[in-house]
């Protein structure tokens, strides 16, 4: 029988043996991390449908993947087998996973080109009448084959479903959705459930193909994006004085965790480990952070108290960093609040500067940039920081930098108050 290998406090150890990623920047870990570590920005003009009129028309956008119907719930699918693929091959586990699914998908309903053939056919259904369209039509619209093909697209479980299909995964699949931290919650909840001793592997994935215009006209009108479209590449400015908001981007990561003593036994490779999640809900406002910062600070706090370290053990932040005025602000406090005066010197970089922000798949994504720091002893830059903020007093990374990384600190925070925070480590504590 394995010898429990144990954590700091006395829990079976989280390792991870696989991981996944697809960007803008492309489809692998390998090529994602050498346009990452190089400066290349992944952020264009949007060329998947016309952006005359709006007030954003760039995006971080995965072109070369294909899908059809080229909407949300297929694209996030697209990318999360992609992930997933890289990932699971990699830990080398063989036929069938033994392990759970837990998946960040983004929030689904039908997008406005089914919508608009849906009260087309609803339309149809009314010739004849007095013209007016009755619910008892667009139920018999709805009745076609066509549109029960929709109906199954843009059920919420579906994404996941396919993926566990694919990939064999045990029990029921978890599809959650926490907002921009949900990439994180996934993994957060793959290494409670190892930690419980209810599994022996997790499949954890963050996706998201949520660039389409309605998303666009929903995060303009919350004067949440950056509308500095020219060039495009040159938009997304986290932690810079002249920061105007977020690009969207999109795509997927996936990891394979599993119990350290299982992984060990069978002799796979250990990329690293996850040793520490915090959590804090904030209940402040929709979109805005509590002003205190306190379910920020609460979060990182609540991540280095899991992983039984002390804050001099950071060695770098992957920031959630997403170029909107408040969130870097809060960022800022809420690693000062913890980690002090030593925050200044530690350094922090933010993948969105490069790859936009991929909403419920980030920090999944992140967390596979974590890695990768930890793995290649890399810190990636952060694009476009010409302007410093002097009330943000962070050292910023703006060229590649290399240094000894045993420990990466993750923030993902999202709107309504979700606030998610990973430690990884390439040892154990």
């Amino acid at each position: 029988m394995t010898s429990p290998i144990r954590d700091a406090k006395g829990r079976p150890l989280v390792a991870v043996t696989g991981l996944g990623v697809v960007t803008s920047l492309g489809q692998g870990a390998a090529d994602n991390w050498a346009a990452l570590t190089a400066g290349r920005s992944g952020i264009h003009a949007i060329t998947r449908f016309p952006t005359t009129g709006l007030r954003t028309r760039i995006a971080g956008t995965v072109d070369f993947l294909k899908a059809e119907p080229m909407v949300a719930p297929v694209l996030s699918e697209r990318f999360a087998a992609a992930a997933a693929e890289e990932a699971v091959g990699q830990a080398g586990l063989g036929s069938g996973f033994p392990g759970a699914l837990f998946i960040a998908v983004p929030p689904v309903e039908m997008e406005w080109p089914q919508r608009q053939a849906l009260a087309e056919a609803a339309l149809a259904e009314a010739a004849g009448t007095a013209g007016e369209v009755t619910y008892a039509d667009l139920l018999r619209a709805a009745a076609t084959r066509r549109f029960d093909d929709w109906h199954d697209l843009f059920i919420f479980g579906t994404v996941a479903d396919r993926i566990a299909d694919r990939f064999g995964t045990r029990g029921s699949p978890i599809s959650l959705s926490t907002a921009c931290s949900s990439g994180a919650t996934a993994i957060q909840l793959g290494v409670e459930a190892i930690r419980r001793g209810e599994m022996s592997a997790a499949l954890c994935i963050g996706t998201d193909g949520s660039v389409n215009p309605e998303s666009l006209i929903r995060f303009s009108l919350l004067s949440a994006l950056s509308t500095q479209n020219d060039p495009p590449e040159a938009a997304a400015k986290p932690f810079a004085k002249n920061r105007d908001g977020f690009v969207m981007g999109e795509g997927a990561a996936a990891l394979v965790l599993e119990d350290a003593a299982a992984a060990r036994a069978r002799g796979a490779r250990i990329l690293g480990y996850v040793l520490g999640c915090g959590e804090k809900g904030d209940g402040f406002h929709r979109t805005r952070s509590s002003p205190d910062g306190a379910p920020i600070i609460a979060a990182i706090q609540g991540a280095l108290d899991d992983a039984g370290l002390t804050p001099d053990r950071i060695d770098t932040v992957n920031a959630h960093g997403t170029g909107t005025p408040e969130n870097d602000k809060m960022e800022a406090l809420g690693c000062l609040a913890v980690l002090g005066e030593r925050m200044r010197a530690v350094p922090i970089s933010s993948n969105k500067s490069m790859i936009g922000h991929t909403l419920t798949a980030a920090g999944a994504v992140e967390a596979a940039f974590s890695l990768l720091t930890l793995a290649h002893g890399r810190v990636p830059p952060t694009l476009n920081y010409a302007v410093p903020d002097p009330a943000i007093p962070l050292d910023v990374v703006t060229e590649a930098r290399d240094l000894p990384v045993r420990t990466v600190l993750s923030n993902s925070f999202g709107f309504g108050g979700q606030n998610t925070c990973l430690v990884f480590a390439a040892e154990p504590a």
